[in-house]
C-alpha cells in the first residue's frame, strides 16, 4: 500500500489517502471508514487494525471518494514529525571510504546517529530554497528512511522488523561548510525544507527485503550515486534495538538509514547544488522525490 498526504488547491488542511496510479482513495470521504483518523500519524497510532480495515475498503473504491492525482498538492508523507528525523552517518562502506579521503574516519563500531530538525521536512516535489549567502556548500544524499509503526523500548534485534511501518525516500541536503564549522551535524543539516520526503509511505508488507534496494541520486539528470541498500554496515533491524535500548521509539518516527558513495564534497573537484539545479533520489520499489533549488531572498 502506498500511503501519501497531500493538499487540494486553495485549501489549507491536510489530507492523507491511498494513492492507487493517477488518483487518490481519501478514507475520510468513505462512510464506511473511521472519522477519527485525520492524518498519517493517527493512522500510523491506529497500528495494524487500521490497515487492515483499509485494506477491505479498497476492494470498493468508488470515484466519489477519490481524487486526481493531478490536482492535488503531494507533501511529506509525514509533513510534520512529532520530533527530529532520526539519521544515520557512515552506514555505507563506500560512503565512509570517501569521507575518508578529507577526513580521519574508519569504519564505525556502532550506528553514528544525529537529527535534522522536525521542521526541515519538504515535499517531495517541492522546491529547496537555499541563501548561497548562508551556505554555497549545500549537498544531497539519497537515503532509505524507515517509519516506525509501533512504540517500544528495548526492542530485540529479531523483533525489530515488526516495528517498523513502511518505508520512504529521504534526501539528507546538508550544508557541508555549516557542519564543518560547527563541528557536529545538526546545523547543518536543519537548514528549512532541506529534508525532502516522499512521495509515499511504502508499508512494510510490500518490501520484502529493505537490505536489497537498488538507490539512486541524480543532479541535472546526471547520475551522482548508484548503490544498493545491501551495503549498508548496520542493518535496520539493528538500528532500531540499539535505538531502543535506552530511548523510547514511538510510533511515527523517521530514520534515514544513511548514504553511499558519490555525494558532492567528494568529488575532484567537489560539487554543490546552486540555483537552478534539479536533484532526483531514488529508492527502488518506493519512488522518486525531485526538488528544484532556488535562491532564498530575505
Amino acid at each position: 500500500m502506498r500511503l501519501v498526504s497531500f493538499r487540494e488547491p486553495q485549501q489549507h488542511n491536510i489530507q492523507w489517502g491511498v494513492d492507487l496510479g493517477g488518483e487518490i482513495f481519501v478514507p475520510n470521504r468513505d462512510p464506511r471508514w473511521q472519522p477519527n483518523i485525520d492524518s498519517m500519524l493517527t493512522l500510523i497510532d491506529a497500528g495494524s487494525d487500521a490497515l487492515v480495515t483499509l485494506t477491505a475498503l479498497l476492494e470498493d473504491v468508488r470515484p466519489d471518494y477519490c481524487v486526481a492525482m493531478a490536482q492535488i498538492e503531494l507533501l511529506a508523507p509525514i509533513p510534520r514529525p512529532r520530533q527530529n528525523v532520526i539519521c544515520l552517518g557512515l552506514n555505507y562502506q563506500d560512503h565512509v571510504a570517501e569521507t575518508a579521503t578529507e577526513q580521519q574516519v574508519k569504519l564505525p563500531r556502532s550506528p553514528v546517529v544525529f537529527t535534522k530538525a522536525a521542521n526541515s521536512v519538504n515535499g517531495p516535489y517541492a522546491d529547496i530554497e537555499i541563501d548561497t549567502s548562508v551556505s554555497a556548500k549545500m549537498d544531497w544524499e539519497v537515503e532509505l528512511a524507515v517509519i516506525i509503526g509501533k512504540t517500544g523500548m528495548s526492542i530485540a534485534e529479531h523483533d525489530a522488523l515488526d516495528h517498523v511501518f513502511g518505508y520512504t525516500v529521504l534526501n539528507d541536503v546538508t550544508a557541508r561548510d555549516r557542519q564543518k564549522w560547527h563541528k557536529q551535524f545538526y546545523i547543518g543539516k536543519s537548514y528549512r525544507g532541506c529534508c525532502p520526503m516522499g512521495p509515499a509511505i511504502v508499508t512494510a508488507d510490500e518490501i520484502t527485503d529493505p537490505h536489497n534496494l537498488n538507490i539512486f541520486s541524480r543532479v541535472n539528470g546526471e547520475l551522482k550515486q548508484s548503490s544498493n541498500t545491501v551495503h549498508q554496515i548496520f542493518s535496520i533491524a539493528h538500528v532500531i534495538a540499539i535505538l531502543s535500548q535506552g530511548m523510547e521509539l514511538e510510533a511515527g518516527d523517521i530514520i534515514a538509514t544513511g548514504t553511499p558513495s558519490g555525494v558532492g564534497y567528494a568529488r575532484t573537484p567537489p560539487e554543490y547544488l546552486m540555483p537552478g539545479d534539479v536533484v532526483e533520489c531514488e529508492v527502488e520499489h518506493i519512488g522518486k522525490i525531485t526538488n528544484s533549488i532556488k535562491q532564498r531572498h530575505s
